[in-house]
């Protein structure tokens, strides 16, 4: 093999890696405990697919077509985002490009996502997508008000002893500590309020919670 070609194939190379390795930072995401998700996120609601078809989205810098997912959606119940209805949502076509698979089944979702400059959602492997049956009651009912009364407290994510909060306005999320999984009881049946002395806790319950509550309280 010539130099020419030699220098070639290593320049082919080092771009097919670092194309690769883009792809895969664009869709590695760090846990999000659903408190997280939901204040982080533009629009979150619960909907049902209804529809599919993949659908031309212009061009990237290169001239490529780009290629969406459009699902077209009913939508159950608003949670967060503008006051119009959607009836679809978008998403990249694969999961290598972080595209999510919903099922045409019947399926109820809760959806987080983004909204974009010409109004239409946009959803992601990184946003909180769920079937609305596996939500346990206290995430229900905390989209209605509950984790948007702790959307100015910090959730830090601890993975290994020792873990600590650097201020009173953070909750120390043990899951993977404790449970070996990111979806356990704190996920599932807490919230990180932010209390009366603008310190924040950990709540658990579904009852409205007390302004000034203790930590440890379960109604």
């Amino acid at each position: 093999m010539t130099w020419t070609a030699n220098s070639c194939f290593v320049t082919l190379t080092i771009l097919f890696l670092w194309r690769v390795e883009e792809i895969a930072e664009a869709c590695s995401c760090a846990p999000v405990h659903p408190q997280q998700a939901f204040c982080n996120s533009d629009v979150v609601i619960r909907a049902k697919v209804v529809g599919e078809q993949l659908v031309d989205a212009g061009n990237d810098i290169y001239g490529n077509s780009i290629k969406r997912i459009k699902y077209d959606i009913k939508q159950i119940k608003m949670f967060k985002g503008p006051t119009h209805v959607f009836d679809a949502i978008y998403t990249a076509p694969t999961s290598a490009v972080c595209g999510v698979t919903l099922e045409n089944n019947g399926t109820e979702y809760l959806l987080t996502g983004k909204l974009h400059a010409d109004g239409t959602m946009h959803i992601a492997v990184c946003d909180f997508i769920e079937p609305w049956e596996a939500t346990s009651a206290t995430q229900k009912k905390s989209l209605t008000q509950r984790y948007e009364m702790g959307c100015d407290c910090k959730i830090t994510r601890c993975r290994f002893i020792p873990c600590m909060i650097s201020s009173p306005a953070e909750c120390l999320w043990t899951d993977w500590l404790i449970e070996k999984t990111y979806n356990g009881g704190q996920a599932k049946h807490f919230a990180c309020i932010k209390r009366s002395d603008d310190s924040c806790a950990w709540y658990r319950g579904e009852a409205q919670p007390k302004r000034d509550f203790l930590d440890i309280e379960d109604p």
